[in-house]
């Protein structure tokens, strides 16, 4: 019976020594990739299960997107929050769970606005940042709040919530350079200027006619940013990785919670695409077209050689060697920013233009072009309509100017055309007197009644009234022409916009 119980036990000891030399031997095939019995060393990572290994460092740094974009992180947690309600309404968790990790993503937000919050590389983005945060605040439960959720459809809802904010700002934005603009209009529709096409002397208009111009270009951008956010505010939240979830969540929820006006249909669609963003940056490229149009006329105006604008000294700058110089450096850098713009233009629809259905990694990189065009379009509106209100046009320099280049010659075959010639024969005729004029270095009005009668006996002597500058600008009455009846209305128009639009 001993003996029984030696042999037993001789054996007993043997399997657990090769229990043990089995143990010890996979430790040893292990070593360096993580262990399978022992500790995963890729903890650190909230996706780390799946892997047996840490990434390398130059991964870390690489993949990481925590560096642009903890921009959002008052966005993230103001959908997580709206999550957490979601999971205690549907019974996902409880109402108890949902208020202490609500009261925990508060704290965070609190932290961070207070500059107590280190975001970590290794991380990778804001997400992950938060939801490791709440886990070390408030243990084992901040773990439930990715219930029902991925980071797809919440790197989604954090970019729309911040667009949406954004586009709003940019929105109140254009709305001041519209009231400035029909400020300066309503001061200046009796001042006269040249009015070009090919930048050649044209035709005489006023100066609030040429302001209310590009009136009307801001006015369509703001259409067009108003029309963007409609599509912006579009909730994604709730979709998932990609192909929904297996939980009974309450879409419908979280967008009255978050104040999305619909919810986004296709759930592939709704974590894959970035259209939205496109279609913002294409937008504020069209803005900083108009901006660089506008600086453009600004700088040339500025010269000496045209004299029509001062800039004010507070938004000029000076030359380092030439004591007499001040620039217009503010025109200068929208006009220079607007390519910038453009290139982020062409980033995202660049790193869109190949994608396969549904997320891929590549879209990390719509932060970088978003977050610059938000933030110079917001610079170069604010700084351009304070350059702008503080610039003096020089009233006489504008009417100066329309005494050379023949810019009442329209007028003057207008003048024939209503005494009964077709206007091609009074075009013709019009040219010859021109002519007439440059080689003899006269103006139209220097012209004698009897030399119009050289050109045709169907000049009158009304013919020097009707050609006078002042006169040639009131005699356009076509509904959009720059008499100041015309002007009046468009600036009328333009403050009914304002008061019902904003």
């Amino acid at each position: 019976m001993a003996q029984k119980e030696t042999s037993k036990s001789l054996e007993q000891y043997k399997l657990n020594l090769k229990v043990m030399y089995l143990y010890i031997k996979l430790e040893k095939n292990n070593k360096g990739k993580g262990s399978y019995m022992g500790e995963n060393k890729s903890n650190d990572k909230l996706w780390g299960g799946r892997f047996a290994k840490n990434t390398a460092s130059l991964m870390d740094k690489f993949n990481a997107s925590i560096e642009f974009d903890q921009k959002l992180y008052k966005y993230d947690i103001e959908g997580s929050i709206a999550h957490a309600k979601m999971l205690s309404k549907t019974n996902i968790i409880t109402e108890e769970e949902s208020k202490i990790i609500i009261k925990g993503l508060q704290s965070i937000l609190e932290d961070i606005e207070r500059g107590k919050v280190t975001f970590k590389l290794e991380l990778e983005d804001v997400h992950m940042n938060i939801e490791k945060l709440l886990i070390d605040r408030i243990g084992e439960l901040g773990k439930k709040l990715h219930t029902a959720r991925s980071r797809n459809d919440q790197v989604a809802i954090d970019i729309r919530l911040y667009l949406r904010e954004e586009i709003t700002n940019i929105c109140n934005l254009v709305k001041n350079l519209l009231s400035s603009l029909i400020d300066i209009a309503k001061a200046h529709t009796e001042t006269i200027m040249p009015g070009y096409t090919h930048l050649q002397r044209a035709q005489p208009v006023t100066l609030a006619y040429h302001i209310m111009a590009y009136f009307q270009m801001f006015k369509r951008d703001y259409d067009r940013l108003k029309d963007c956010y409609n599509r912006v505010n579009m909730l994604p939240l709730g979709v998932g990785a990609l192909a929904g979830t297996t939980y009974h969540t309450d879409r419908e929820f979280l967008a009255r919670e978050l104040g999305f006006s619909s919810l986004c249909e296709n759930g592939m669609d709704a974590v894959s695409d970035r259209d939205f963003i496109i279609e913002f940056i294409s937008t504020s490229a069209i803005i900083m077209m108009h901006l660089s149009r506008f600086c453009e006329e600004l700088i040339i105006w500025s010269t000496s050689e045209f004299g029509f604008v001062e800039m004010d000294d507070s938004y000029s700058t000076g030359s380092s060697i030439m004591p007499q110089k001040k620039n217009p450096d503010v025109a200068e850098l929208i006009r220079g920013k607007t390519g910038r713009i453009y290139g982020n233009l062409i980033n995202i629809l660049t790193v869109m233009k190949a994608l396969p259905l549904a997320y891929n990694k590549d879209m990390q990189e719509d932060k970088p072009p978003l977050f610059d065009t938000v933030e110079n379009i917001k610079d170069c509106l604010e700084i351009f309509n304070k350059m702008l209100k503080t610039a003096e046009f020089k009233k006489e320099n504008m009417k100066k100017a329309t005494k050379k280049g023949f810019m009442n010659a329209t007028d003057v075959a207008d003048y024939l055309v209503k005494k009964g010639l077709p206007f091609r024969s009074a075009h013709e005729i019009v040219g010859k007197m021109v002519l007439y004029c440059i080689e003899r270095n006269k103006t139209i009005d220097d012209l004698t009644q009897e030399e119009f009668k050289n050109f045709s006996n169907v000049f009158e002597e009304d013919i020097l009234q009707k050609i006078n500058i002042e006169n040639c600008v009131e005699a356009k009455v076509s509904k959009g022409s720059t008499s100041k009846k015309s002007v009046l209305e468009m600036i009328e128009s333009a403050e009914s916009f304002i008061d019902n639009f904003f």
